[in-house]
C-alpha cells in the first residue's frame, strides 16, 4: 500500500507510463528511465525541477490547484485520474476511523432488484465484493469459486479467462475500478487485505496495481462466456447508492433482439424453477450476501 507518500507514488507511476512522443518530446540519446524524466514533467507543467522532485519524494505534499491541473496535462491524465490527483493533494483532515461494520444492502433496494426478473443486477461494496444480487444477477455469475467477489473472480478464479473472453481488458478495468472505489483511504483494513492477498497470489494484479490507473465504473459493454448459455454481450450501467456511500448498483442489459437477449432469456428460464428461500435481507443464504 502507499499510505506514506501516496501523491509521490502516484506521480511517479503515471510519469513512467507517458512516452516522450505522447507529449511531443523527441527522444535524444539513450533513455535510462521508463516514460518521462522528472525534468521533462517539470518543464511540461511549468514548475521547477526541484519542486517536482520534492513532490515525488514527499517533501512537498500540497501543490496548488493550478499546479495539479498543470501536472495532469503533463501526465496526460484522464478525468477520473485528475480528480484523484486533486484529492491526493488536498487530503481530508485525519480523523479516528470508526469500527469496521458489515456492509448491508437496503431491503428497499433488494425488493426493487427482484422486480427486474429479466435484468441481471448486483450491488457491489467498496472493494467490489458482491453484497447482493437479484435472481438473474446471481445466475450470471454463478458457478465460480469466487462468484461473490469480483476482484478474486478476475484474478484468482481458475476459469476467469474462460468466463471473460476479454480478460486482459477486464483485469485492467477492475483494478482501476478498485482504486477509484477506494479513493485515497489507503488505511481501509478491507482494502489492505484485498490488495495484500492479490499481490501475493497474482503477478498480474501486482503489476496493474503499481500502474495507479484510476477509472470509475460507469458504463461499458462486456462479454461473458457462460457455462450454461454460452456467449453473452451485455451493456451495464453503474449507479451509486446514495443511501449507502461506497455501494454501487450494477445493472446489465442485452441489445433488444440480439442473440445475447435470447441467451439471457434462456438463463432466466433455467433459473426460474429454482426454489428460493424466503426473503430475509439479514441472511447470507438469501439474495443479500453481505460480507
Amino acid at each position: 500500500m502507499d499510505s506514506e507518500n501516496p501523491l509521490g507514488r502516484f506521480l511517479r507511476a503515471r510519469r513512467e507510463r507517458v512516452r516522450p512522443e505522447d507529449v511531443d518530446i523527441l527522444p535524444a540519446g539513450r533513455r535510462r528511465v521508463a516514460g518521462l524524466r522528472r525534468e521533462e514533467v517539470a518543464l511540461l507543467a511549468g514548475v521547477s525541477t526541484d519542486y517536482y522532485v520534492r513532490l515525488e519524494q514527499g517533501r512537498e505534499r500540497h501543490p496548488s490547484a493550478q499546479v495539479v491541473e498543470a501536472l495532469a496535462r503533463a501526465l496526460v491524465l484522464e478525468e477520473d485520474a485528475v480528480a484523484h490527483l486533486h484529492r491526493l493533494s488536498r487530503p481530508a483532515p485525519g480523523r479516528r476511523r470508526p469500527a469496521a461494520r458489515r456492509e448491508r444492502v437496503s431491503p428497499t433496494l433488494l425488493r426493487m432488484m427482484e422486480g427486474w426478473p429479466r435484468t441481471p443486477a448486483v450491488v457491489l461494496g467498496r472493494c467490489l465484493t458482491v453484497l447482493a444480487h437479484n435472481t438473474l444477477g446471481r445466475a450470471l455469475f454463478d458457478g465460480h469459486t469466487h462468484s461473490r467477489d469480483l476482484m478474486r473472480l478476475v484474478f484468482l478464479d481458475p476459469d476467469a479467462r474462460e468466463f471473460y473472453p476479454d480478460w486482459e481488458r477486464v483485469a485492467v478495468n477492475t483494478v482501476a475500478g478498485l482504486r477509484a472505489a477506494a479513493g485515497i483511504d489507503a488505511e481501509d483494513p478491507e482494502l489492505i487485505a484485498v490488495v495484500g492477498e492479490l499481490s501475493l497470489k497474482s503477478e498480474t494484479f501486482r503489476r496493474l496495481w503499481a500502474r495507479h490507473d484510476i477509472r470509475q465504473k460507469t458504463h461499458e459493454t462486456k462479454r461473458f462466456r457462460h457455462r450454461l448459455v454460452g456467449e453473452l454481450t451485455l451493456d451495464y450501467e453503474a449507479l451509486t447508492v446514495n443511501s449507502a456511500p461506497g455501494q454501487q448498483l450494477i445493472v446489465y442489459q442485452a441489445e433488444p433482439g440480439s442473440p445475447s437477449e435470447q441467451a439471457l432469456a434462456l438463463l432466466g428460464s433455467l433459473t426460474a424453477e429454482v426454489v428460493e428461500a424466503p426473503h430475509d435481507p439479514m441472511s447470507t443464504t438469501t439474495k443479500d450476501i453481505s460480507a
